[in-house]
């Protein structure tokens, strides 16, 4: 296992940007003035992971990610759906491609869909209608705490039957969910070998003391050994913490060494992670985590493989 010490860090400079333009695997954009996203318009509001999110409950396009993102150059991006109005998904997808023609950005889109829903089929038919759509997200019913042993939402008989119909659709999938679930999504990924998963924000590590840390890597080295499993590192952000290499460099060496850097994706999570901290910290700290790793494993973590995975043009 690699290690990166906090004299590391220190010594040398953080925040310099590859010699090549970045692609964000994982972002929003989002208007609540004009559009109904019943987590940012709704009072009160619910409980968050970072606390008060109330800095980002206001509009937030393409425009304002590409002057949070200086000096990192984003050529392109993968758009995760922002929890719109549940009664209308594919809305949502409407309002995104609009966004792409006038602002070039996202590339390609995470749509909503529910898969436990009766109109399912329906909905992810016209989802991947959608020329830019290549994945959809529903989070699944989750535990509150490793301690409950209740089965969580990917293990419904209603909502595999969902999942099941991503494959054929060519849709991949975004899942989600915090670590103690990942045990059932391993089984999810080997009972439908021919889907796509994409892991999100690295299985959620919130809680790192030691316990924490050590379920999250044997939850994860279960996960890994799922050849169509791959990882978005992102959401490493600690509420009240600041966000730094040295506080979040063995998450990702452990995500690595796990799935391999062919496997792995760095993002933003903006504007959701701007709670924390800046976009160049944020990847200015994983250009400093991998500072040592080859160029092309470089290339593969911020550019090449959410190309790949995301079937980018």
């Amino acid at each position: 296992m690699r290690e990166l010490s906090v004299s590391d860090v220190t010594q040398r400079s953080v925040g310099t940007t590859p010699a090549f333009a970045v692609v964000d695997a994982h972002q929003h954009f989002w208007d609540p003035e004009r559009n109904y996203y019943p987590w940012l318009n709704d009072t009160p509001r619910i409980p968050f992971r970072y606390g008060d999110y109330g800095a980002i409950c206001r509009r937030y396009l393409p425009p304002d990610y590409r002057a949070d993102a200086l000096p990192w150059i984003v050529d392109k991006s993968v758009y995760v759906e922002a929890e719109w109005d549940p009664r209308d998904p594919v809305g949502e997808t409407r309002y995104i491609a609009a966004l792409r023609r006038e602002h070039g950005l996202p590339t390609v889109m995470v749509a909503q869909a529910w898969l436990d829903a009766p109109d399912a089929p329906r909905i992810l038919e016209e989802q991947a209608a959608f020329a830019f759509v290549r994945s959809v997200r529903h989070k699944p019913r989750a535990n509150a705490t490793p301690n409950d042993g209740i089965p969580g939402g990917t293990t419904d008989a209603k909502w595999r039957a969902g999942f099941s119909i991503l494959a054929r659709l060519g849709l991949r999938f975004d899942l989600q969910t915090p670590w103690w679930h990942l045990a059932e999504a391993a089984q999810l990924a080997t009972d439908y070998p021919d889907t796509t998963v994409i892991l999100n924000h690295t299985g959620l590590p919130a809680d790192r003391s030691a316990e924490g840390l050590a379920g999250w890597k044997r939850a994860m080295a279960v996960l890994a050994t799922c050849p169509n499993v791959n990882v978005k590192i992102s959401g490493l952000g600690q509420r009240g913490q600041p966000w730094t290499a040295a506080a979040n460099g063995d998450i990702v060496y452990t995500v690595i060494d796990l799935f391999g850097a062919g496997r792995c994706m760095f993002a933003s999570n903006f504007p959701v992670d701007s709670l924390c901290a800046p976009f160049p910290t944020i990847f200015g700290g994983f250009r400093e985590i991998v500072r040592d790793f080859s160029m092309d494993e470089q290339r593969a973590l911020f550019r090449d493989n959410a190309i790949r995975i995301y079937a980018m043009s």
